[in-house]
């Protein structure tokens, strides 16, 4: 059926509602039209519904009126789910009950569909005013479009509003930057979230419809290449997302980004990101570009008058030459831009690319598109191993901070990374579907050296930190674990770039261990010697251990806020301080037993506890690490005494779940009381050492906590019950699936006892339902090392036999499936 036949069809119905609706439901689900040719078709099939509607009066076609699209139906972009955006234009002679009943005969037939409206009434003169006092509504006009009624009314508007928006343009450009800015700062930027807003978000269709209106200006353009074919595509998304949810929809959610996918004939969900992510960077890009120009132009503007008053009005029409100062060889400034020199030769001169965004980026410039592009174009392929000014400037271009960023998206935009560093094309837009992550993986490779390069006063190779910080997660392109990976690829990359061989290899260790420091921190048990040797083995030297340990905090901070904390600093800080010990020579200290001598507050506890047979509990807020802000509370250190019986950790574990406190750190001991405390022989009582934090309000009181474990240890209260009530109601976001608990046996991790670690989703009660599987396996728990990012959980606990030994093979692998198997009940 084509367009026409589809028109056709809704007017013999009398252009009635339900002709329109059947004929705009076929339309939107013929699978051979789709893309620009289905807009279009609904717009025209719209417009003649509308058109209808609009002559459908007793007295035929209204005189001194009509009716005009405007916005996105002006540009004829109607999605499945669109509302029309419409202006009733009169001339102010017909008959007000007239022009009230010409309205009615529009509007509610839109609204007896369920289609969203937007929609006014005005003479030309309000519709100007309107237009001059409300942005929005000038830049919906600037795309009006004649839709039915006198067209000589609707031209004559058209070329009235873009008249007033191009002498109202100096006033109104800096006021849509600022809008496009606030928008940005609101919805975050398309080209990296997980869950985009496809009209909202920098670099998304509204930023397209602000680059039109630069463009009708007449004061600057923006780049023409790939921008259609990036709103084209953000289009076709935004269609595929209506009809899988049949909403009015703009936010990409992680639950229907498979039918999307699937809609659009894609691969997978990773594809469609990819494919939305290459499209909101042409288009960020193109509004970088733009609003740069448009700035040049306003700023050239504004000091012309002051140039003619300088010269008393004897410039002899001559336009003043833009002062051009050197950054570097072949690179000089001009008008805010770095741009190439006039005798630069990027056909003979390999090196210029990395120079000219070097220098860019140290004096805190974009490069000029006309810059990039000419580099582009031109310049010579760089030899292989580079030579050292190449390697130095891509080093110097790391270091610039957070100047680089814009320099590497205009280097990127104009596919010259690829060029430099082939292996970046398999990290280019890849999602990370993890909502620790905030960024695509490029894009968190970049963050990486900028935070990296605030910390390069803390090592004596800065180079090697940088260039580890963009190469630690490279082997996420690659199947398998991406560390290893990474490693190959680093070293290759490293080698190729020109690093000798010894430098060669730091680079590639330290991809391959960039997150050692920060997992053995929080997931195994410092005190161990085990654990700080292995560290050191691992590293091998005080100086990549120095590497690494800027590495760990760079990459965290570029993550996102729930990878770092003072906390998790603190942790990895004392680790690092003992693995130096170690590697500059000193042996690490043996853990202290099980039987050695407690505190004086522990004993005091623990005393108490048998003389009451009772728990007993302690809590003493940390004094907190310094940071930027001032001093960071590391939560509240909890102490619980109770006399040795079985169920203990889960029924405390169990208590702060149900008083909604974070669990960071645990640790479970048996005290054995002297004789002169009134104790029996091998009398002993359980000591658990908590770091806890309240994850809402303030922390409840000890006495109340107390009183919940008395109940719970003598069976007058179920936690059990009480906890899967809390987790009935935990909320979950609709549509998405945890992946299963995984649970393994960490080998050789301490030769005191048998490391069980756990991935799960974090929830409610999860760590009191690990304790009761330990409990029910038979195992005694020594200490437990809980970290939380995001949503997942990743707990270690150190486990012995009765008698007290590290399990055996077989017998560490059945309390691992045990547990999981609880986990994924």
């Amino acid at each position: 059926m084509t367009s026409m036949d589809v028109r056709t069809e809704a007017e013999a119905d009398d252009s009635g509602p339900s002709g329109y609706a059947a004929a705009r439901l076929r339309l939107l689900h013929e699978e051979a039209r789709s893309g620009p040719p289905r807009r279009s078709a609904l717009a025209e099939l719209t417009d003649d519904w509308l058109a209808g509607l609009f002559r459908a009066g007793p007295a035929g076609t209204p005189r001194g009126a009509a009716l005009i699209a405007v916005g996105g139906y002006g540009r004829g972009e109607l999605s499945p789910r669109s509302d029309l955006d419409l202006l009733l234009l009169h001339d102010g002679s017909a008959d007000p009950k007239e022009l009230a009943a010409l309205a009615d005969r529009l509007w509610y037939p839109v609204w007896d569909l369920g289609i969203a409206l937007d929609h006014s009434v005005r003479t030309p003169t309000e519709a100007r005013k309107t237009a001059g006092e409300d942005l929005k509504a000038h830049l919906g006009l600037l795309d009006a479009r004649h839709v039915a009624g006198d067209l000589g009314m609707t031209t004559a508007l058209r070329t009235a509003v873009l008249a007033d928006w191009r002498n109202q343009a100096p006033k109104r450009l800096p006021e849509l930057r600022e809008l496009c800015e606030e928008r940005a700062e609101r919805h975050g930027e398309l080209g990296h979230l997980l869950e985009p807003d496809l009209k909202e978000a920098r670099g998304g269709l509204r930023d397209v419809t602000a680059l039109r209106a630069v463009a009708a200006s007449w004061l600057a353009d923006a780049p023409r290449e790939g921008l259609d074919e990036a709103r084209r595509r953000l289009l076709d998304v935004r269609d595929a997302l209506h009809l899988t949810t049949g909403r009015a929809t703009d936010r990409l959610a992680l639950q229907e980004q498979d039918q999307v996918a699937d809609g659009l004939g894609l691969l997978d969900a990773d594809t469609l990101l990819r494919q939305v992510y290459e499209a909101a960077r042409v288009v960020a890009y193109a509004g970088d570009v733009t609003w740069r120009e448009v700035g040049r132009v306003l700023r050239a503007r504004a000091g012309r008058p002051r140039l003619r008053a300088m010269l008393g009005g004897r410039s002899g029409g001559r336009t003043a030459v833009a002062e051009r100062s050197p950054l570097a060889e072949g690179v000089v400034e001009q008008d805010g831009e770095a741009v190439l020199a006039r005798a630069a030769r990027p056909e003979r001169d390999a090196v210029l690319p990395l120079r000219a965004a070097a220098a860019a980026a140290q004096a805190g410039l974009p490069l000029s598109l006309h810059a990039v592009r000419r580099l582009a174009a031109t310049a010579r392929p760089l030899a292989t191993p580079w030579p050292a000014e190449a390697r130095e400037q891509l080093v110097t271009l790391l270091g610039a901070g957070r100047p680089t960023v814009q320099v590497w998206e205009a280097l990127e935009a104009e596919g010259l990374v690829t060029r430099l560093l082939p292996d970046w094309e398999r990290v280019r837009c890849r999602p990370q579907r993890n909502a620790v992550h905030t960024w695509t993986v490029d894009r968190h490779l970049v963050e990486t050296a900028v935070r990296a390069s605030g910390l390069t006063r803390r090592v004596g190779r800065p180079d090697l930190l940088l260039v580890a910080a963009l190469l630690h997660d490279i082997g996420k392109g690659w199947p398998g674990d991406h560390s290893t990976a990474g490693e190959t690829i680093a070293r290759d990359v490293a080698a190729r770039i020109g690093f000798d061989a010894g430098d060669v290899a730091v680079v590639a260790r330290l991809v391959r261990h960039h997150l050692l420091l920060v997992e053995t921190a929080t997931r195994r048990d410092l005190d161990d010697p085990a654990t700080v040797r292995g560290v050191a083995e691992a590293v091998g030297a005080v100086g990549t251990l120095e590497l690494l340990h800027a590495l760990t905090e760079a990459d965290a901070l570029a993550t996102g806020p729930a990878a770092w904390s003072t906390w998790r600093g603190t942790l990895v800080a004392d680790l690092v301080k003992r693995v130096t010990a170690v590697l500059s020579g000193e042996a690490p200290e043996e853990r202290a037993t099980e039987d050695a001598a407690p505190t004086a507050e522990q004993e005091r506890l623990a005393v108490e506890a048998y003389r009451t047979g009772g728990p007993v509990l302690s809590m003493r807020a940390d004094s907190g690490v310094s940071s930027e802000d001032g001093p960071e509370p590391l939560g509240v250190e909890l102490v619980v005494a109770v006399p040795e019986r079985p169920g203990v950790l889960s029924s405390v574990a169990g208590v702060l779940a149900l008083h909604r406190l974070a669990v960071r750190t645990a640790e479970l001991r048996a005290v054995t009381l002297p004789l002169g405390f009134g104790a029996g022989s091998g009398d002993s009582v359980l000591l658990l050492s908590w770091r806890v934090a309240a994850q809402y309000g303030s922390m409840p009181q000890a006495a109340r906590l107390r009183a919940d474990l008395v109940r719970v240890l003598d069976g007058s209260l179920d936690i059990e019950a009480r906890l899967a009530e809390r987790e009935a109601a935990y909320p979950r976001r609709r549509g998405t699936v945890a992946p299963p608990a995984r649970v393994t046996v960490a080998p050789a991790a301490s030769r005191l006892a048998t490391v069980i670690e756990v991935r799960a989703q974090d929830a409610p009660g999860l760590l009191h339902r690990i304790g009761r599987a330990l409990e029910a396996a038979g195992v005694a728990v020594r200490s437990a090392h809980v970290s939380t990012l995001g949503a997942n959980a990743v707990d270690a606990f150190y486990v012995t036999g009765a008698d007290g030994a590290p399990l055996e093979g077989e017998a560490a692998a059945g309390v691992a499936r045990g547990v999981e198997g609880v986990l994924r009940a």
